[in-house]
């Protein structure tokens, strides 16, 4: 898998192809990219604008995040629900 390109150039790439009076096609050559790569960052774009529906990244990085911390909570619940059944069957009377 290719490296992906930093923030900045894929801005300033968008920033051109949406106030230029050049096709996507163009642009994307000009800076050395693929059509489609283009286009893809165009959406990506209208999204985060909210011109589009769809996930924008900050809402991508709190889902992650709200994910990873649902997985350790899980975690933690399972370790007490097996703490107690031990427990409870360690104090049955008459052992």
């Amino acid at each position: 898998m290719p490296k992906p390109f930093p923030k900045e150039f894929r801005e300033d790439v968008v920033r051109v192809a949406r106030g230029s009076d050049a096709s996507v096609a163009q642009v994307a050559k000009d800076f050395g990219i693929s059509e489609s790569c283009l286009h893809r960052w165009l959406g990506l774009d209208d999204v985060e604008a909210g011109k589009r529906p769809g996930v924008t990244s900050s809402e991508s990085i709190e889902l992650r995040e709200l994910r990873r911390r649902n997985k350790l909570l899980e975690q933690e619940n399972e370790v007490l629900r097996r703490a107690a059944a031990y427990l409870s069957q360690a104090n049955l009377p008459g052992k």
